[in-house]
């Protein structure tokens, strides 16, 4: 299904106000759609509050789904795209810190009142455009400040997952996390872990995607206590010295931080996850070295490797789908490469640059050497090259197939393998022009050596 641009969400959602209020029932705008609308940024969505209930709403429109019925929660259905429409409720009981019981239908008071956070708990009429507080979130929008509805200690036991929730809003619309709602939060996230990882897992990457500045969403998570909850991993960066010749900004922790600072807006959730945890195999593979001079330094032999099996155990943790997995360790397993590209042969530059994840990987690199010792000419290098093929395949079809090989007396396995790399290495390399030259050469090659 292709995303609806908002404007035909925000018809549809008003469509379907105006039918609740026709049938006798209340209809608001609800959440974030109204925070957002008064900070002036585009919703992502709009949800929609009424007194209606499931049966009501079934009732009311031709195409509905029942994604959460026993709560309240209905998805309407106009031109194969779904509004989210729930009845006012309350909760009710629930010990595990991560869902209700039950729900009990309410009013618009008490629905508020079981919301996560006051900038989350307004509505607007959508026929006049009133907003209706009931929290206190007009007021913190102005402040630019986080605030749990209510006893914050309670509003965060009732599902665990507000607590990242609390860092991303934080962090995406750039507030501030109210200092109660912040002790409360700091004492209660080892309880995160009680989360499924999927859940965590896409709240962790809308906040590395979405904030502006993701590194001091970072911070802010490791000064939570969230980040050692979650990724032990990439809180362990912090302290872990660096070789100030090479990274004057300081320990590996502040390397990533500045690294996520500086990402491009609409970047993708492969790169951000990849500058994440680009680095993270070095505090286990730091060594203290004696230089020839003399002098000690700080090493880290094979930590892209390293680093990459790291963050294959933590994406596979954290149920990140499969391709994005591959990607993202491929990126990290291969960082380091970047630095030796002006001494490749053709054929390894092509095949670089011809990789899927090859735009990724640069901007990775631009960013990893922005953020320490400034020199992005390899960056420029890679571009020009890139930019010299774009008449041509950067990878084209290979002119020599198994089938050749095996004419050629090779028996299928390793060796076999092997001359077909040697060969498509060869038509990459651009000294031969045809197929029938590679076919010369590879003839050459292949003939025993004379006595």
């Amino acid at each position: 299904m292709t995303e609806l641009p908002i404007a035909a969400q925000e018809a549809h959602a008003h469509e379907i106000a105006r039918t609740l209020r026709a049938a006798g029932h209340q209809a608001l705008f609800a959440g974030g759609c109204v925070r957002d609308l008064l900070l002036g940024r585009a919703p992502k969505d709009f949800d929609i509050a009424t007194s209606a209930t499931p049966d009501d709403i079934a009732n009311l429109f031709p195409r509905t789904l029942a994604t959460g019925r026993a709560f309240g929660v209905m998805q309407v259905v106009l031109a194969g795209h779904p509004t989210e429409v729930a009845t006012f409720r309350r909760d009710i009981g629930g010990t595990d810190g991560r869902r209700p019981e039950t729900v009990a239908f309410s009013t618009p008071v008490e629905d508020a009142q079981r919301r996560d956070f006051t900038v989350n708990g307004l509505f607007q009429d959508p026929e006049t455009g009133e907003v209706i507080d009931y929290v206190g979130g007009r007021a913190d929008l102005e402040k630019k400040i986080v605030r749990a509805i209510g006893v914050p200690r309670a509003r965060f036991a009732e599902d665990y997952l507000r607590l990242l929730r609390a860092v991303r809003f934080a962090a995406t619309l750039e507030f501030t996390i109210e200092p109660e709602t912040f002790a409360a939060l700091a004492e209660s996230s080892p309880r995160i872990t009680a989360i499924s990882a999927e859940r965590i897992q896409q709240e962790l990457s809308r906040l590395l995607v979405e904030a502006p500045r993701a590194g001091q969403a970072l911070r802010l998570l490791q000064r939570s206590g969230l980040l050692p909850a979650l990724l032990p991993e990439v809180a362990a960066l912090e302290g872990q010295e660096q070789p100030p010749q090479f990274h004057p900004e300081g320990d590996v922790f502040e390397h990533t931080v500045i690294m996520l600072d500086t990402m491009p807006a609409g970047r993708s959730r492969v790169l951000a996850w990849a500058v994440l945890l680009h680095d993270i195999g070095k505090p286990p593979t730091a060594t203290l070295t004696r230089e020839p001079d003399g002098s000690e330094r700080i090493r880290f032999h094979y930590h892209d490797e390293a680093g990459a099996k790291m963050a294959g155990g933590i994406l596979r943790r954290l149920k990140m789908p499969a391709d994005e997995i591959e990607d993202i360790t491929y990126c990290v397993k291969n960082h380091m490469r970047f630095k030796e590209v002006r001494q490749m042969r053709r054929a390894k530059l092509r095949q670089l640059v011809g990789a899927r994840t090859f735009p990724v990987e640069l901007e990775l690199h631009r960013l990893d050497c922005t953020a320490s010792h400034g020199d992005v000419v390899n960056v420029a290098f890679l571009r020009q090259f890139r930019k010299e093929l774009q008449n041509e395949p950067v990878l084209p079809k290979p002119w020599i197939t198994g089938h050749d090989l095996l004419a050629r007396g090779l028996k299928p396995g390793p060796e076999l393998g092997r001359w077909h790399k040697r060969a498509y290495e060869r038509q990459l390399e651009g000294a031969l022009t045809t197929r029938e030259e590679l076919l010369a050469w590879l003839d050459a090659e292949l003939q025993p050596p004379t006595p």
